[in-house]
């Protein structure tokens, strides 16, 4: 048993009803929730003291915080965190936000991307968060590789697969390239790509690198780096994480942390942490949140995370959805609507589903 189930099946009946309903009061409100209020709300008649007593056992416990003068309380993120996995109540997708969820499918003709793009601006304005969409790579066999110069700062990469799809795309070589380091770098990959999805060929190109590297140019090896990493940090045109909804975490955030939250959303638009994102979710099937400080992804920004995987027909991960929003989210009606988002979008996208 973890150290908060522990905590929890410790605690009397008391001072679980007083703990869920101060959390229950900060999730609607946002602000401390004080004694006196509770005494209007508790299950037996008990006075504002006793509330208080319990209160301050709960804050020596590291559940409840007192902030600033207040006689107020404040969940911390830990006792945020043993109120998700044990306390909250999970509701049902409501009809309403079933329908606009599902509106959004009916046009499949654009492709996915413009598909994913519609679920993500839908989810963040039926949840009033951040949405994030992690799109699915193309994971075709690779038939060829091909660097092509356009100026001396601007180069395309040509991978052609084996079905007959072709991505190109745009991205700065490195600094002296040359026609022959392109050659280099292009038959490189093609010996060891034919054959390969572009995620089985990160796997082993690190270890031919190492192992040719006298081989390889020094010039060619960069090359190939900086031509492949095109694909994890791609252009606006070809994003692979959607994010949707960012004014609404701007309007639910503090002054003082404004800042923090553009810096978050500097690094998804960079497309940092996309690989990340996406482990988050490796765990396994279902919703995963992720309180403040426990991911290293947002844990500059006092955010929340709700995130979910979605599969493909043969129950791989290809993608995932997910809510940011302030720690105060209404977790028990976003948790089954990033649930059943992600679940809509594998079967979409495994043609289980006509939109």
């Amino acid at each position: 048993m973890s150290e908060r189930h522990k905590i929890l099946a410790e605690m009397n009946e008391r001072s679980r009803e007083v703990f869920r309903r101060v959390v229950e009061g900060y999730l609607r409100s946002g602000g401390p929730v004080g004694s006196r209020s509770l005494t209007r709300t508790m299950s037996e008649n008990i006075s504002a003291a006793t509330i208080r007593n319990v209160m301050q056992d709960l804050e020596y416990l590291g559940l409840l915080d007192s902030p600033h003068t207040s006689a107020g309380r404040i969940p911390t993120h830990l006792g945020l965190r043993m109120f998700v996995d044990g306390l909250m109540e999970i509701e049902t997708v409501s009809s309403e936000d079933r329908e606009v969820i599902e509106a959004t499918t009916g046009d499949k003709e654009q492709g996915v991307a413009p598909l994913l793009d519609r679920i993500g601006s839908a989810l963040s304005g039926i949840t009033h968060g951040a949405s994030l969409v992690l799109t699915p790579k193309y994971e075709a066999a690779i038939r060829h590789i091909e660097f092509v110069s356009l100026a001396s700062d601007r180069a395309l990469v040509v991978l052609v697969f084996a079905d007959g799809h072709v991505e190109n795309r745009v991205f700065r070589p490195p600094v002296g390239h040359t026609a022959s380091s392109m050659r280099e770098a292009g038959n490189f990959l093609n010996a060891l790509a034919e054959g390969l999805t572009l995620g089985e060929l990160r796997a082993v190109l690190q270890q031919e690198i190492n192992a040719r590297r006298q081989e390889l140019d020094t010039l060619a090896q960069e090359l190939v780096a900086s031509g492949l990493a095109i694909w994890e940090n791609p252009g606006e045109s070809h994003e692979r994480l959607i994010v949707r909804g960012r004014s609404n975490l701007l309007d639910q955030t503090d002054d003082s942390d404004i800042e923090r939250i553009r810096s978050l959303f500097d690094d998804l638009e960079r497309k940092r942490d996309i690989a990340e994102f996406l482990e988050l979710t490796d765990a396994g099937e279902g919703v995963r949140i992720f309180i403040g400080s426990e991911n290293k992804l947002f844990s500059l920004t006092g955010s929340s995370l709700v995130v979910s995987p979605y599969m493909n027909a043969d129950r791989k991960i290809i993608g995932a959805v997910g809510v940011i929003g302030p720690t105060r989210l209404n977790y028990g009606r976003i948790v089954p609507i990033v649930d059943y988002t992600a679940q809509l979008v594998g079967q979409l996208l495994s043609g289980e589903r006509k939109g």
